[in-house]
């Protein structure tokens, strides 16, 4: 499927050319309370040494946020959310020279992130508010348009969506799509992601992933967030630290169905997979004198 769909992504001073392979979003939450790695990374120089190593473990993208999607937690203020974030950025998007989307729904921190470096607004409430079209159509960053019928923080289990919310992600996005570009946002800067588990059951996301192809269809590149998510914990029935596996056999269905981005959590393996992925397709060819070093033949003693 790759190398049939390309894309350019207009995304600040970047033109991103998506399509070709896979790209792989490293996740790091400037939070207290992410539902899979909450507390794992407290301070500013320990963000910045995950981005450090996500980026030379294979990520594309550097995925900022600073408020959790948890639903039993209050949203954060503006303020509190560009404290968090806008630091972090500085440091990766400058020090680190990486590519960096800022996970948020609010224009005002939006507009702080991509002042600091950002480059990508990754918006998981669904362009709820139009503010956030206006800061891109301003400074040129991309803009992610998910799909969701709930509000952020909020969780929406709505069961009469069953059997039809393939076509309401399509019809959602095609709206959202107009509503961006109405407040003078290009074609160009934007994404789509049709929201795996936002305001969906584990049951109406898997029908939406099954789908995939009618989002593909609207024209834009696809990011897909995958990453320990909970319709791999109810298929598998593992928390989600332990849920590497389902989200790799995730990665290779998507690879397949052709989307372009993958926001993971486990960038290393991601990319050990689509490594062993392209070279027993055929894409990408192993050197007839590649050989695997003394030191790499056994775990030591």
């Amino acid at each position: 499927m790759f190398g049939e769909r390309i894309h350019e992504l207009r995304a600040g001073a970047h033109t991103l050319r998506l399509g070709e392979r896979p790209w792989l979003m490293g996740i790091v939450n400037a939070t207290p309370d992410s539902f899979s790695d909450g507390g794992r990374y407290p301070t500013l120089a320990t963000r910045v040494a995950l981005a450090r190593e996500l980026l030379a473990a294979g990520a594309d993208v550097i995925d900022i946020g600073g408020e959790s999607g948890v639903t039993n937690r209050p949203a954060v203020t503006p303020e509190e959310e560009i404290a968090r974030v806008v630091p972090l950025i500085e440091r990766v998007a400058g020090e680190l020279g990486a590519v960096v989307s800022v996970d948020t729904y609010k224009p005002a921190v939006a507009a702080a992130a991509i002042a600091a470096g950002a480059s990508i607004v990754n918006d998981v409430s669904g362009l709820r508010d139009p503010g956030l079209a206006d800061v891109c159509a301003q400074t040129g960053a991309a803009l992610v348009l998910m799909h969701t019928r709930a509000e952020p923080k909020q969780r929406l289990h709505d069961l009469s969506y069953d059997g039809r919310m393939a076509d309401d992600v399509v019809t959602f996005l095609r709206e959202r799509i107009d509503l961006a570009r109405s407040r003078g946002v290009a074609t160009e800067q934007l994404l789509l992601d049709p929201g795996p588990d936002f305001g969906k059951t584990p049951a109406q996301t898997v029908e939406v992933l099954r789908r995939l192809d009618d989002v593909l269809a609207l024209g834009r590149p696809v990011l897909l967030a995958i990453s320990r998510k909970d319709f791999i914990g109810a298929i598998t029935g593992r928390p989600p630290r332990e849920r590497l596996a389902g989200t790799l056999a995730a990665l290779a269905w998507g690879t397949d169905a052709g989307a372009h981005i993958f926001r993971v959590h486990d960038v290393a393996e991601a990319a050990d997979f689509l490594a062993v992925r392209e070279v027993l397709s055929g894409s990408r060819e192993l050197e007839r004198d590649a050989r695997l070093a003394d030191a790499l033949r056994w775990e030591p003693s």
